[in-house]
């Protein structure tokens, strides 16, 4: 099966202000159970599950177009802003931060944005900013992805928590990544 041409991983631009702006996709809405991921063939949403444990996403979530991680997905993103966002909703965000964990053995990074235009969020600049304001966002953040998975028997490990120098060094690698790899992804 081919690929859509009109992928959003692949159509869309990651941004021309790259890395330290970029296009963020949202897949999962803040305060949903459930996990939807973006099928690599046809650019729709594929509801993957529903969350097993009685917990929900504490914050909007979806990928990085034109990126691409060791774990054969896009760079995912988590974007603070004041409401949930639609699913498959593109949206401007600036980079914070970044969050790097394991799960199932495999490096699973996620970057930390906010969205550009929301009024109460876009003045943050790097996650100290997010550790100063609201410090407890941080924690329910790492805690939600240490725990979700615990009802599957998975094992995730959050390795720790990172500035925007080195969010913006994982955006590029992955563009990089991805423009190397770029073909092979396409068919």
């Amino acid at each position: 099966m081919s690929v859509n041409p009109w992928h959003p991983w692949h159509s869309v631009s990651v941004g021309e202000k790259a890395p330290s702006i970029v296009t963020a996709i949202i897949e999962i809405p803040r305060g949903s159970k459930n996990k939807y991921e973006i099928d690599s063939n046809s650019g729709l949403l594929f509801l993957d599950r529903v969350l097993s444990s009685p917990m929900f996403y504490p914050i909007n979530y979806g990928f990085i177009p034109q990126t691409y991680c060791d774990d054969g997905d896009p760079l995912d993103v988590m974007v603070i802003g004041q409401e949930p966002v639609h699913p498959l909703s593109m949206m401007d965000v600036k980079v914070i931060g970044c969050m790097k964990m394991v799960d199932g053995g495999d490096a699973d990074d996620k970057i930390l944005a906010v969205h550009a235009a929301d009024p109460q969020f876009k003045h943050i600049n790097d996650l100290k900013e997010v550790e100063v304001s609201n410090p407890h966002y941080i924690k329910e953040i790492e805690q939600f992805f240490r725990t979700y998975k615990l009802l599957e028997n998975k094992k995730v490990e959050i390795v720790g928590w990172f500035g925007k120098d080195e969010a913006e060094k994982i955006i590029k690698e992955s563009i990089d990544f991805y423009n190397r790899n770029k073909e092979m992804l396409k068919k």
